[in-house]
């Protein structure tokens, strides 16, 4: 049942799966960008067999309040909010300690899977593990630039100052925010197509028609320097688990590959074969099993 938490005034949207069991520990679930907690809907139940299951919605996403954007360098106000990784990751955290009340482990996809880690570090010990679902690798950070394209870099101011524009970000999201181009979209990131139905557009469609939704779109395409997993994954901790989709057409498995041989934090990584680049809702039967083996070794 969708439940609703005050944070800062915003309003949080999240849910449970709870079974009788009285486990020490929790789970705690983040979705990626343009998703939301529904994106879980085939993972959640199962992982509550194990331990109490939470997904909530990121402030600017689903049901949570879209508050408008405010990036580097306009004026901050009580009525814009900085959507970056470490105002989410500060969500999440906030969220562990008001809501979960327990130690718990992070799953998180896509961006999810970079506030996870940030997260992860600020919990520091009530943290037992993070899970990252095809990790966001933001290859248009300015920290990667080097790695772009000559012309991209010459480009790149130019698209800083487009991207700014209220106009042209709005323009752009409301292209995008129609159920034909999100069908055409999940069709890329899930290249077997299988579970890209009805029920998943319809739940990535509705948030973008509520207020201030085009505001978190333009916060997040203009976030040109933040943190890098790999940034992270070298600070880290606590026990890391990569599970990556053989076909993501955006974040290639062979990073994931070369994450695992270099960081120590980075206990083991599973191959979904055929699937993309949101392997727990496109093929849950082959991500679910793994996901509790790897829940059960952290308890």
């Amino acid at each position: 049942m969708k439940q609703f938490w005050n944070w800062k005034n915003y309003q949080i949207a999240w849910q449970v799966e709870e079974t009788s069991n009285d486990s020490g520990i929790a789970i705690v679930l983040i979705h990626g960008f343009g998703a939301c907690k529904e994106h879980w809907r085939f993972n959640q139940k199962t992982i509550s067999s194990i331990a109490p299951c939470y997904a909530l919605d990121l402030i600017g996403f689903g049901d949570s309040s879209k508050p408008n954007s405010q990036i580097s360098y306009e004026k901050k106000t009580y009525q814009n909010f900085n959507y970056c990784f470490d105002s989410w990751s500060q969500l999440v955290y906030d969220f562990c300690n008001e809501i979960v009340k327990k130690p718990v482990l992070l799953i998180g996809n896509s961006i999810g899977g970079v506030i996870a880690l940030n997260t992860s570090k600020k919990l520091s010990q009530k943290a037992l593990g993070v899970i990252l679902i095809d990790c966001a690798q933001r290859t248009m950070d300015d920290k990667r630039l080097a790695e772009q394209s000559l012309l991209m870099r010459f480009l790149r101011p130019v698209i800083k100052t487009f991207v700014r524009q209220r106009l042209l970000s709005s323009n752009i999201f409301n292209i995008a925010a129609k159920p034909k181009f999100i069908a055409k979209i999940l069709k890329v990131a899930y290249p077997s197509e299988k579970n890209v139905d009805e029920e998943l557009i319809d739940t990535l469609f509705k948030p973008t028609q509520s207020k201030g939704a085009p505001e978190a779109f333009r916060g997040f395409i203009n976030l040109f320097d933040d943190y890098l997993a790999p940034n992270l994954l070298k600070e880290m901790h606590t026990s890391v688990h990569l599970i990556w989709g053989e076909k993501d057409p955006w974040e290639p498995v062979k990073e994931a590959q070369k994450w695992f041989k270099t960081f120590e934090c980075i206990k083991s990584l599973d191959v979904i074969s055929d699937a993309g680049h949101c392997p727990h809702d496109e093929m849950p039967e082959k991500v679910n099993p793994v996901l509790i083996r790897i829940i059960q070794e952290a308890i």
